[in-house]
C-alpha cells in the first residue's frame, strides 16, 4: 500500500466510500434530519480514513463547481440567417424551443435587407424601407449583388442603372465597391451586410432572451470563392462566429428531408426544387435515399445531383419593369412638365407601388395603382391588368425553363426521372411563372407542400443545431456539390534534344460537382528547389459569356514555396517522397491551402534500400488507377491524391498484367530462400509509410511466401536448434523505414479578390462597434426620457385617486404636484437635449419624493392577503399541534422539545399579530404604518418552517416494533403448561403415585415448549382402552434413513389471547 500514490489512495477512498456516503446523504435529505456531529463513520483505527474523506470532499467540490459553471455558462442557443437579396429570415434553436422563426419588432416573420444611415441614426428593416420613400440616397438595399465584385464588374454597372441615387467608387488598393455616403464617409457592402447581420443577432437575442454568437448563413449556390469569403468577413465584422455557409438550395432540401424522414428508404427519390427569388433563380435536383454509416448505422442522405441558375431572373426585374411602365403612364398624363424618372423620391414611391401591384396581380386580373403626392403634390392613379404585366415580362417568362434544363444536363437525367417538382421563393407565386414551369417539366402539378419563404431558414437552423455541441439531433447526411471546378497549374523546365523548354502542367483538384467537404493532396516529385504553383478555376465553358463576365477573375491564388532546396540539402541522404500540398475545401465551400511539406524516407540504420521491381510495379499500377501518391498521415480523410503526370507510365494494362504475372512467378520459384513475412513484420518501425509503399511491400511479402514448403519444416528446425541459429544469423533483417516531414514556408497571393488586412478588418469592426454603441446610447436616452415622462403623467393622475388621497395630506400632494409640473416643463424645454445621466437623476429625485406615498398605498394593498394567510397558517398549525399531542406514548414520534417549540412559535406569532394590528388601528392613515407586509411574511415563513419540519419527520418516521400474535400464543401455551405441572405436583403430595418404571416416568415428563414424548414399544402392547387414548403414530425418517413412528401431539386447550 505504501507503493501506491496518494492520488490513487484518494481515488480508491472515493470508490469505497462514495456509495455509502451518498446513500446516507439521501437518507438525511429524505428524513430531514442531520447526522450527529463528531461521529466517526469510518470507525477507529483506520489510517486512511482522512484520505478517503479528502477524496470525497474533492469529488463533491468538483461536482458542485461543474454544476455552478453549467448555470453560469454562455448561451448555447444558435441561429440561422437566410440571407436573400431582398429579405432575411431568422430562425433559432434554444433549450425548450426546437426550431422557431424569429419575429422582428413589427411582429413579422421576415425582415427587409435594408440599412438607412442618417446623420446620427441607423434604421433597419421596415423602418429603413419607409425611409427610402423620403430620402432614397441614405437607404442601401440589395447588397448581395455587390459582394466580392470589382467596380468594373457588369453586375455593378447593372446596380448603378437600377439605383442611380447611390454613388459607387473603387476601394484602394483592392478595387472593390464602396458606397460614398458623405464627403469623407464610405462604407463597403461587407460593412453594411455586417450591420444587417448584427441587427439579425439583436432580434434573435431578444426573441431567445439570451445572447447568441454562433450562426449558419445561407448563400446562393452560384457564389464563387470571393463572394463566400466576403460573407464570412461581413459576419466577422459583426462579431459573429460562422459555423457554416450552407447553400440555400441545400438548406431547402434539408428542411424537406428532415420532416419526411420516414418516407426515405433505400430506393432513390429524385426531387427538383425550383427557387425563384427577388434577384435570381435556381433549379436543383436532389436525390434522397438511406445509406449505411459506420457511426450511426442506416441514416437518410441527400445528394445534390444537378444545379441550374440565372443570376438576374427574379421578382426584382419584374418590379422594375412595372415601375418603368407606371412612370411612362404618369409622364403621359402630362400633369407636370417634369420627368418623374429624374426624381429619385418619386421613383422610390413608384417602386414601392409596383411591388404592391405585382403581389395583387398574382391573385387578381387587374388592379389600380395609386400614389398620393407622387410629384409636385400631384396624385397618380392608373389601372394595370395582369395581361399588361405579362407582356412587360414576356422575355423573362421565356427564361423560366433554362435552369431546369441546365440541372437535368448536369445530373445526366431526364424529366421522367424526377419524381416531383417543388416551388420555393416568393417570385414563384406569379401565375405566369408557374404556367411556364409546368409546361417545361411536363408534370400534372407543381409541389407546394413546403413554406416557400421559410424553408431555407429552417433547414439552416437544423444544420446549426447539428454543428453545435449543445444539441443532439438525428443525423441527416448531406453530400453537397462544388459547382465550379478548381485546378492546380505549374510550370517546369525540361530538356529535349539539348533544347530547354518550359512545360505547363495542369492538375484538376476538384471536378465540377465534386462533393465537399473534403481534403486533397497534390505531390510534386520533380522539384528539388523553391518553386511556385497556381490555383485557378478549371474549365468554365459551361457558363455563358454574360455569366462569365460577371464571375470575375478565374485565378484564385499563387503559392510561392520557400525552403524546398534547404530541406533537400538537410536530408541529402534520404529518399525524397515529393513535396506535398494539402488542400481543404470546408463545409462552407471555401478552399484553403492548409500546409505544404517536404516528405523524405530513410533507413533507420543509415543504409539505403533498393526498391524492388515488384514495389515499383505496384506503385505504377496505383498511379494508373489514380493512386499515384497518397497521404501518409492517417488522420486525414483523403478522397483522392493528385500526382505529377510524369510519374504515370505509358504502359498498357495488358503489358502491366503480364509483367506482374512474370514477377510473381519468379518470386514463387525462389520462395524457399526468401524471408518469412512474419519476421519482416516484426522488424517494421512504428512510423507510418505511404499507402503506395505499403501496398508494394505487402504484395512483395505475399509473393515471397513459399508455396511448396513442406509441413514439417518447422519440426526439423526445432530438432536442430544450432542449425536454426546459423540460418537466422545468415538471414538479412529488413531495414526499418523512417518517414521525415519538413514544413515548407508558403507565401500566398490572392488573385481573385484580395482579403482585408488585419488592420482593415480591425478598423471595420471598430466602426461597426462604435455605431452599435451609439445606437445603444440613443436607445438608453430615449428609454430614460420615456420613463421620466411616463412617471410624471402617472403620478399626477394618482394624486387624484382615492387611495392615494387617503394616506396623504393636502400639503404633501401639493408639494409633489409642484415638483412634477416643474420636471414636466424642464423635459419639454431642455429634457431631450439632456444627457441620459441627467434624465435618470431627475427620475430618481421624483421617485424619492413619492417614495413614502407609494409605500403607504402598497402596504394597505398587501394587508388583506397577508393577514388572511397568517390566520390560516395559525389555524392549521394549532390543529396539527393538538393532533400530535394526543398521540399515545407508544406511537409518539415527536419529542417534547419539538412540540414545545412549535407551541411557542404559535403563541408568539398570534400575540404579535393581535398586538400589531391593534396598534395599527390606533394610527391615522397618513401616519407611517407599523404593520408591515415584510414582517407578516417573516412570521409566515417561521411558522411554515417549523410545521414542515415536523411533517417531514412524520413522513419518514419508522413505526416502533410490536410483539407478534404467534409469539403471544406460544407464551400463553407455556404458561398454561406450567400451571398444569404445578397442579400435578400438588396432587402427588396427597395421593401416592403408582409405581412406574424409570422409562415410563421419563416418557411422561414434558418440558414447557417441547414436543410430547413418543410412545415406547411396551406401551403399544396395552389394552384397547389405553390405545384409544394414545395419538396415532406419524412416520418420520431419521438421519440414518430408517422410518420412525411418532404420535401426533394434540394442541393445548386454552382461551384465545387478548390484545
Amino acid at each position: 500500500d505504501r507503493k501506491r500514490s496518494s492520488g490513487e489512495r484518494e481515488r480508491e477512498g472515493v470508490r469505497e466510500r462514495g456509495a455509502p456516503d451518498t446513500g446516507s446523504q439521501r437518507a438525511h435529505l429524505r428524513t430531514g434530519t442531520r447526522p450527529a456531529v463528531g461521529v466517526r463513520e469510518s470507525g477507529t483505527g483506520d489510517p486512511f480514513a482522512m484520505y478517503r474523506k479528502m477524496g470525497l470532499l474533492i469529488w463533491v467540490s468538483v461536482c458542485f463547481t461543474l454544476a455552478h459553471l453549467a448555470l453560469h455558462t454562455d448561451s448555447i442557443a444558435v441561429m440561422s440567417v437566410d440571407l436573400g437579396s431582398e429579405w432575411i429570415k431568422i430562425a433559432i434553436v434554444k433549450p425548450g424551443v426546437p426550431m422557431e422563426i424569429v419575429l422582428n419588432k413589427e411582429s413579422r416573420r421576415k425582415t427587409p435587407v435594408a440599412v438607412a444611415l442618417k446623420e446620427n441614426e441607423r434604421l433597419f428593416g421596415d423602418s429603413a424601407v419607409a425611409m427610402s420613400a423620403k430620402n432614397p440616397k441614405v437607404v442601401f438595399r440589395y447588397l448581395q449583388n455587390l459582394l466580392g465584385k470589382l467596380l468594373e464588374n457588369p453586375q455593378v454597372e447593372l446596380y448603378r442603372k437600377r439605383f442611380p441615387e447611390h454613388r459607387l467608387v473603387a476601394a484602394e488598393p483592392r478595387g472593390t465597391v464602396l458606397y460614398k455616403v458623405a464627403d469623407e464617409l464610405y462604407y463597403s457592402p461587407e460593412e453594411l451586410l455586417g450591420m444587417v447581420l448584427n441587427y439579425s443577432r439583436i432580434l434573435a437575442q431578444d426573441f431567445a432572451e439570451q445572447p447568441i454568437k454562433d450562426l449558419v448563413i445561407t448563400v446562393p449556390v452560384y457564389f464563387n470563392q470571393a463572394e463566400r469569403r466576403a460573407v464570412v468577413q461581413a459576419a466577422q465584422m459583426a462579431g459573429l462566429k460562422v459555423l457554416q455557409l450552407i447553400n440555400d438550395n441545400t438548406a431547402v432540401a434539408l428542411n424537406y428531408g428532415v420532416f419526411r424522414r420516414k418516407d426515405i428508404n433505400a430506393t432513390a427519390q429524385n426531387v427538383m426544387f425550383y427557387d425563384m427569388g427577388s434577384s435570381s433563380t435556381t433549379a436543383t435536383i436532389v436525390t434522397y435515399m438511406t445509406t449505411k454509416t459506420k457511426d450511426w448505422g442506416t441514416q437518410p442522405q441527400l445528394q445534390i445531383r444537378g444545379i441550374g441558375f440565372n443570376r438576374n431572373l427574379g421578382g426584382l426585374e419584374m418590379e422594375l419593369r412595372l415601375q418603368d411602365h407606371l412612370a411612362k403612364i404618369f409622364n403621359g398624363q402630362k400633369q407636370t412638365s417634369k420627368d418623374v424618372r429624374e426624381h429619385p423620391r418619386a421613383m422610390a414611391k413608384l417602386w414601392k407601388e409596383a411591388n404592391r401591384v405585382k403581389t395583387v396581380l398574382s391573385a387578381n386580373f387587374d388592379h389600380t395603382a395609386q400614389v398620393e403626392g407622387l410629384l409636385d403634390d400631384i396624385d397618380f392613379k392608373a389601372k394595370v391588368t395582369r395581361l399588361e404585366f405579362e407582356e412587360l415580362c414576356s422575355d423573362l417568362f421565356e427564361k423560366v425553363a433554362d435552369p431546369v434544363h441546365q440541372a437535368l444536363r448536369i445530373a445526366e437525367m431526364k424529366m421522367e426521372d424526377i419524381d416531383q417538382v417543388i416551388l420555393v421563393g416568393g417570385a414563384t407565386r406569379v401565375p405566369k411563372v408557374q404556367e411556364a414551369l409546368l409546361k417545361a417539366v411536363g408534370k400534372k402539378e407543381l409541389g407546394k407542400n413546403i413554406n416557400a419563404d421559410e424553408a431555407a431558414a429552417m433547414g439552416a437552423v437544423y444544420q446549426a443545431a447539428a454543428l453545435s455541441k449543445a444539441f443532439k439531433v438525428k443525423p441527416f447526411l448531406i453530400r453537397d456539390a462544388a459547382l465550379y471546378p478548381i485546378q492546380v497549374e505549374f510550370t517546369r523546365s525540361i530538356e529535349e534534344d539539348g533544347v530547354k523548354n518550359i512545360k505547363h502542367n495542369k492538375r484538376v483538384l476538384f471536378q465540377r460537382m465534386s462533393p465537399y467537404p473534403q481534403r486533397k493532396v497534390i505531390t510534386f516529385n520533380r522539384y528539388t528547389d523553391d518553386f511556385e504553383f497556381f490555383v485557378n478555376y478549371g474549365d468554365m465553358g459551361f457558363l455563358c459569356e454574360h455569366d462569365l463576365s460577371i464571375f470575375g477573375s478565374l485565378n484564385l491564388t499563387t503559392a510561392r514555396l520557400s525552403g524546398v532546396g534547404a530541406s533537400f540539402q538537410k536530408h541529402s541522404n534520404a529518399e525524397s517522397k515529393g513535396i506535398k500540398a494539402h488542400f481543404n475545401m470546408d463545409d462552407s465551400g471555401i478552399l484553403a491551402l492548409d500546409r505544404v511539406e517536404a516528405v523524405f524516407e530513410t533507413l533507420q540504420d543509415g543504409e539505403p534500400e533498393e526498391e524492388s521491381t515488384l514495389t515499383k510495379l505496384g506503385n505504377t499500377i496505383s498511379s494508373l488507377f489514380g493512386g499515384g501518391s497518397s497521404e501518409a498521415d492517417g488522420k486525414e480523410n483523403l478522397t483522392e491524391s493528385v500526382q505529377d503526370e510524369e510519374e504515370i507510365t505509358s504502359k498498357s494494362e495488358k503489358e502491366t498484367q503480364e509483367e506482374l504475372e512474370t514477377l510473381i512467378g519468379k518470386a514463387t520459384f525462389s520462395g524457399q530462400d526468401s524471408n518469412h513475412p512474419e519476421e519482416q513484420d516484426d522488424e517494421q518501425t512504428e512510423e507510418k509509410q505511404t499507402e503506395e509503399t505499403k501496398k508494394g511491400e505487402n504484395k512483395s511479402e505475399k509473393s515471397e511466401t513459399p508455396n511448396d514448403q513442406p509441413d514439417d519444416a518447422g519440426k526439423e528446425e526445432a530438432k536442430d536448434p544450432e542449425l536454426n541459429k546459423t540460418e537466422e544469423l545468415q538471414k538479412p533483417k529488413a531495414p526499418k523505414r523512417l518517414k521525415i516531414s519538413e514544413d515548407v514556408t508558403v507565401y500566398l497571393e490572392v488573385k481573385d479578390l484580395p482579403d482585408l488586412s488585419q488592420d482593415e478588418m480591425s478598423q471595420s469592426q471598430k466602426r461597426l462597434q462604435d455605431l452599435t454603441d451609439r445606437d445603444h446610447q440613443k436607445q438608453e436616452h430615449e428609454k430614460a426620457a420615456n420613463s421620466l415622462e411616463a412617471f410624471i403623467f402617472e403620478t399626477q393622475d394618482k394624486l387624484y385617486q382615492e387611495e392615494y388621497q387617503l394616506v396623504s395630506t393636502q400639503d404633501e400632494r401639493d408639494k409633489i404636484s409642484g415638483k412634477l409640473s416643474a420636471a414636466s416643463n424642464w423635459l419639454d424645454e431642455d429634457g431631450y437635449t439632456a444627457t441620459t445621466k441627467e434624465l435618470k437623476t431627475k427620475l430618481s429625485e421624483l421617485r424619492k419624493l413619492c417614495k413614502d406615498l407609494f409605500f403607504k398605498v402598497e402596504e394597505r394593498r398587501k394587508w388583506p392577503d397577508r393577514l388572511a394567510a397568517l390566520d390560516s397558517m395559525l389555524n392549521h398549525s394549532s390543529i396539527f399541534l393538538k393532533g400530535a399531542s394526543l398521540l399515545p406514548e407508544d406511537d409518539q414520534i415527536f419529542t417534547e422539545v419539538e412540540l414545545n417549540t412549535l407551541e411557542k412559535v404559535i403563541t408568539e406569532t398570534s400575540t404579535w399579530k393581535n398586538t400589531t394590528v391593534k396598534e395599527q388601528n390606533n394610527l391615522l392613515p397618513t401616519d407611517t404604518p407599523v404593520l408591515l407586509s415584510k414582517d407578516i411574511e417573516a412570521k409566515l415563513a417561521l411558522l411554515d418552517r417549523e410545521v414542515k419540519y415536523l411533517l417531514n419527520k412524520a413522513k419518514f418516521a419508522k413505526p416502533k416494533p410490536r410483539k407478534s400474535k404467534n409469539t403471544t400464543t406460544q407464551e400463553a401455551q407455556n404458561a398454561t403448561q406450567e400451571e398444569k405441572n404445578a397442579t400435578a405436583a400438588e396432587s402427588d403430595k396427597s395421593i401416592p403415585p403408582v409405581k412406574e418404571t424409570a422409562e415410563d416416568t421419563e416418557s411422561k415428563e414434558v418440558k414447557p415448549g417441547e414436543a410430547p414424548p413418543t410412545a415406547s414399544p411396551t406401551q403399544k402392547a396395552t389394552s384397547e382402552g389405553e390405545e384409544a387414548t394414545l395419538p396415532d403414530p406419524v412416520e418420520t425418517k431419521s438421519s440414518e434413513g430408517t422410518v420412525e413412528k411418532k404420535p401426533e401431539s394434540k394442541p393445548d386447550k386454552h382461551p384465545p389471547d387478548e390484545l
